[in-house]
């Protein structure tokens, strides 16, 4: 048995006006709580140190450039950092990142337990929209200020396991858990925020949001013989909801555990990598079962097109 214990870090919500050294004191304090509990690994969420800030509008560089980080850890966060690696826990946490050639992508990084990162993922799957749309209940402007993710879907050893990450809607694209599945990957963390209510959709409300995100971790988890740590930021940001369903998702794709609130909330759990291996040996033996022959439009193709009437 190779057991990893994993905390699955929920925050609630983080209001514009809560300035970062705040927000990484309540990540301190379910890093703490998570060590206390055994977890060698604290998985956080999507943008953890800021509100979602996606959801404004807005022009002018510098505005836009005040929610990015453009180092890692920086002075703020570097506290975190110390005491993660004083407790001996590595951290998956989300973050907008600011590069020095200027350019913005949505970023995830893996550290160790010595506080050294490990893996960087930044975001494939932006959704949303570049400019103000009047329609919206709410913006969603991902578009406007991220760049796709240049980076794919790597993975690494790690924490004693193979280790793949990704973020929000990337969970909703089968390809994102296939390409880390063909790679091994036996713990896929993700962090997310995603509105309870669809912008464009009112009547999609928030249980058929988290029907959906169980879903796509669920079915994720099992196609590729895989643990999904999903992390939420949760709960009314500025007014805006925000839905929790934090999971731990075992390998056969049933949820070991799940939030019960929308405030910062930590699930912990043990889990055995070796459980991966019969779903990858047996059910999906992809070096066996898989024909790539046929499995062309997938990158050929990016949008659906019928067959001619």
């Amino acid at each position: 048995m190779r057991k990893l214990v994993i905390g699955c870090a929920q925050l609630g919500p983080i209001q514009k006006s809560e300035p970062r050294e705040m927000v990484v004191t309540r990540l301190m304090a379910l890093l703490e709580k998570a060590h206390g509990q055994g977890a060698t690994l604290v998985v956080f969420p999507e943008l953890a140190l800021t509100t979602f800030f996606p959801r404004w509008y807005m022009e002018g560089d510098a505005e836009v450039d005040a929610w990015f980080e453009r180092e890692m850890p920086n002075a703020v966060t570097r506290p975190l950092f110390d005491r993660a690696r004083e407790l001996g826990v590595g951290m998956y946490l989300g973050y907008a990142e600011l590069t020095p050639e200027g350019r913005r992508f949505n970023t995830s990084i893996l550290t160790n337990t010595a506080g050294e990162i490990v893996l960087k993922y930044r975001k494939v799957h932006l959704p949303g929209h570049v400019e103000f749309d009047p329609d919206r209940a709410f913006q969603h402007l991902e578009k406007r200020y991220f760049e796709p993710g240049d980076l794919g879907f790597p993975v690494a050893r790690a924490l004693g396991g193979v280790m793949g990450m990704c973020i929000c809607n990337d969970r909703r694209w089968p390809e994102t858990y296939r390409v880390m599945g063909l790679q091994g990957v036996e713990v896929v963390m993700l962090g997310f925020n995603t509105p309870s209510v669809n912008s464009q959709k009112a009547s999609e409300g928030p249980e058929a949001r988290l029907f959906h995100h169980r879903l796509s971790c669920q079915s994720g988890a099992y196609q590729n013989s895989t643990w999904v740590i999903a992390a939420a930021k949760a709960g009314v940001e500025d007014g805006h909801p925000l839905f929790a369903g934090s999971l731990i998702v075992d390998p056969d794709g049933q949820i070991v555990a799940e939030s019960e609130t929308e405030e910062d909330e930590l699930l912990v759990h043990a889990c055995d990598l070796d459980r991966c291996a019969f779903g990858k040996d047996t059910i999906f033996d992809f070096a066996r079962h898989r024909r790539v022959e046929h499995y062309g439009l997938i990158t050929q193709r990016a949008g659906a097109e019928a067959p001619p009437e």
